[in-house]
C-alpha cells in the first residue's frame, strides 16, 4: 500500500495530496479498492497501539541515520489521518489507531530485510500468540477465542527432533 501512495501522491510533503490520496483508497476508488488502510485499526487497542508508538519512535531514529526523513513523514501522516478519514468514511462511532505494522515494512526496508521476508517475519513474531490463544481454546472445552484455529491437515504421530 505504502508503495501505491508513494507512486500516486507526487508531494509527499503535501498534506491535502496525502490526505485527498488516502480518502480515494477509503472510498475504494484507488489502490486495492478494498477501501482499507494497512496498518490502522486494532480489535483491542482503540486509542493507541503502545507497540506502534515504539516501533514509530524507532523508525524515525532509524530514518534519520538513513536519510529517509521524507518517508518518514509520509508514514506519520498516514496515521495522522486515516483515522478521521475511517471514521468519516464508515460512521460507526469507533476511532481507529495505527496498529504496529504500519511502520514494520519501512523499519525492514530501512535495515536492508529482503521484501520477500516480511511475511515470515510477521508470522513469526506472532507464533507465540497464535499458539497461546489455541492452547486457551482447548482448555476452555472448546470456547472459540479470537483469532478463529481450523486445523486442516490429518492427525499425525509426534516425531521426535532427533529423528527428523
Amino acid at each position: 500500500m505504502m508503495d501505491n501512495i508513494k507512486e500516486n501522491v507526487k508531494d509527499w510533503s503535501n498534506e491535502k495530496e496525502v490526505k485527498s490520496y488516502l480518502e480515494k483508497i477509503a472510498n475504494k476508488e484507488a489502490f486495492n479498492h478494498t477501501g482499507l488502510i494497512y496498518g490502522m485499526g486494532h480489535a483491542i487497542y482503540t486509542i493507541n497501539d503502545p507497540r506502534a508508538t515504539l516501533l514509530r519512535d524507532k523508525a524515525a531514529k532509524l530514518a534519520r541515520e538513513k536519510g529517509l526523513e521524507e518517508e518518514y513523514n509520509l508514514y506519520k501522516m498516514v496515521e495522522k489521518f486515516s483515522p478521521d478519514i475511517l471514521y468519516n468514511k464508515h460512521g460507526d462511532g469507533k476511532k481507529i489507531c495505527a496498529n504496529v505494522d504500519l511502520y514494520s515494512g519501512f523499519i525492514y526496508s530501512m535495515l536492508n530485510i529482503p521484501r520477500e521476508l516480511f511475511t515470515p517475519l510477521f508470522a513469526i513474531s506472532r507464533i507465540a500468540g497464535w499458539s497461546a490463544h489455541r492452547i486457551e481454546e482447548i482448555i476452555a472445552g472448546g470456547k472459540i477465542y479470537r483469532p478463529a484455529y481450523k486445523n486442516i491437515f490429518a492427525e499425525r504421530e509426534y516425531i521426535p527432533i532427533e529423528q527428523r
